[in-house]
């Protein structure tokens, strides 16, 4: 049961007694990461709906960050800890800790996230929204974790803000879910060559994100220009190439929870990927 708490220390007081079995003893801690994800009010349900499809395939202390701004100073605070079974003689706990952040709490959470991290496992960052590049909570953040993860269908004024995040590609780690997405089409697209190595103009049907990131890795691997058309859609569902279709690739989409697991497994730069974003850009 989630229990309203205003410190660092009444947060580890909670998590300690959540954690003690009906034996009277501690659960073991089966944690792989911290994941932090910073959360505005508008995508919390969003949020919660991906998180729950995570527990039990990446057992970790989540660390939820709600910013209200306009909020008094302050900080609240609710725990939980969830057990799953896995196969017949063992457990796998997740921790979740909620943090609201108010007034001028927002400008400093590395503060309070540090002292919550687990020791000697890493660190990942779920940023939902457009980062504000440059300023105070988003820097401070991306200093302290291992791996940042975007989804920039979630930003407006694209292409613009691929060039602020170009300039974090060596300071951090970066995952972007909508890059993810388009992996079926970037598959299915090389297979084609080398006919399309002669391609100059490229049709997206899709979001925004997909439309440019697709164009971006096209343009890095041919190392020249090539003209984008974008008609929009809420899913990529169709490539032109000099105006002939593209075969569709096979398999289904991933489920939003699958694509964010995905990305919890890797630890090391995606440069084709940087190298897309720095040709959009």
């Amino acid at each position: 049961m989630a229990t309203a708490l205003a410190s660092i220390a009444e947060i580890e007081r909670e998590l300690g007694s959540q954690r003690m079995g009906e034996s009277g003893e501690p659960m073991q801690r089966t944690s792989v990461m911290t994941h932090i994800a910073w959360v505005p009010e508008q995508w919390v349900e969003a949020a919660e709906d991906v998180l729950a499809g995570l527990a039990e395939r990446h057992p970790s202390r989540t660390i939820v960050l709600v910013p209200e701004p306009a909020a008094d100073d302050g900080l609240e605070a609710s725990v939980e800890v969830d057990c799953y079974p896995v196969g017949s003689d063992r457990k796998v706990s997740m921790e979740t800790i909620r943090l609201r952040l108010g007034g001028n709490r927002v400008e400093a959470p590395a503060s309070i996230v540090e002292p919550l991290l687990l020791p000697d496992l890493p660190v990942f960052l779920r940023w939902r929204g457009l980062p504000p590049f440059g300023e105070q909570p988003f820097e401070q953040l991306v200093d302290t974790v291992d791996r940042l993860i975007v989804d920039s269908t979630e930003w407006p004024g694209l292409p613009a803000p691929y060039a602020w995040l170009a300039k974090i590609f060596d300071r951090v780690a970066v995952s972007d879910i909508a890059w993810a997405r388009t992996s079926r089409w970037r598959r299915q697209l090389a297979s084609l060559w080398p006919g399309i190595a002669d391609v100059e103009r490229m049709k997206v049907h899709g979001t925004e994100a997909q439309a440019y990131l697709l164009a971006g890795w096209l343009r890095s691997r041919l190392k020249r220009p090539i003209d984008l058309e974008h008609e929009e859609a809420d899913r990529l569902c169709g490539v032109e190439i000099d105006g002939e279709p593209a075969p569709f690739p096979p398999g289904d989409p991933p489920a939003p929870a699958d694509l964010l697991s995905d990305e919890l497994e890797r630890f090391t730069r995606d440069r084709v990927y940087e190298d897309a974003v720095r040709a959009v850009a």
